[in-house]
């Protein structure tokens, strides 16, 4: 997990490596181009297992988040975008950091339980 610095929004919450598609990406692509901007790892698209589909509404916007596991990558992750991060560290689902930013929480313990698709943000 990242904590995050400087970018405006939740700084100082802890978060995963995210980001959203480019043009002409894949989802797993931009999983992919993701850890290694942010971690710099290395990741073969196909170690990539889908894991959590996550349907949210966040500050007024509606968005869809895929969450994947790899357990097979190259390189020791570490903070590659240091005015973006301050801190990585490893978390287990039943640990997670304070604050860990809501919906990556969420998702987080949802992937842990096996559940593969969640709502936050949403009225009942």
């Amino acid at each position: 997990m990242l904590r995050r610095i400087g970018t405006g929004w939740m700084d100082g919450s802890f978060s995963i490596p995210a980001g959203a598609l480019e043009s002409g990406e894949t989802i797993r692509m931009a999983a992919v181009r993701e850890a290694h901007e942010e971690v710099g790892v290395r990741i073969n698209p196909h170690d990539l297992v889908y894991v959590h589909t996550l349907h949210s509404l966040t500050a007024g916007n509606d968005w869809v988040g895929h969450f994947f596991t790899a357990r097979v990558w190259a390189g020791t992750p570490r903070i590659c975008e240091p005015a973006r991060h301050s801190d990585i560290a490893w978390y287990p689902a039943a640990c997670l950091p304070e604050p860990t930013i809501p919906y990556v929480r969420q998702a987080l313990l949802c992937i842990d339980a096996g559940s593969i698709y969640s709502e936050f943000g949403w009225s009942d």
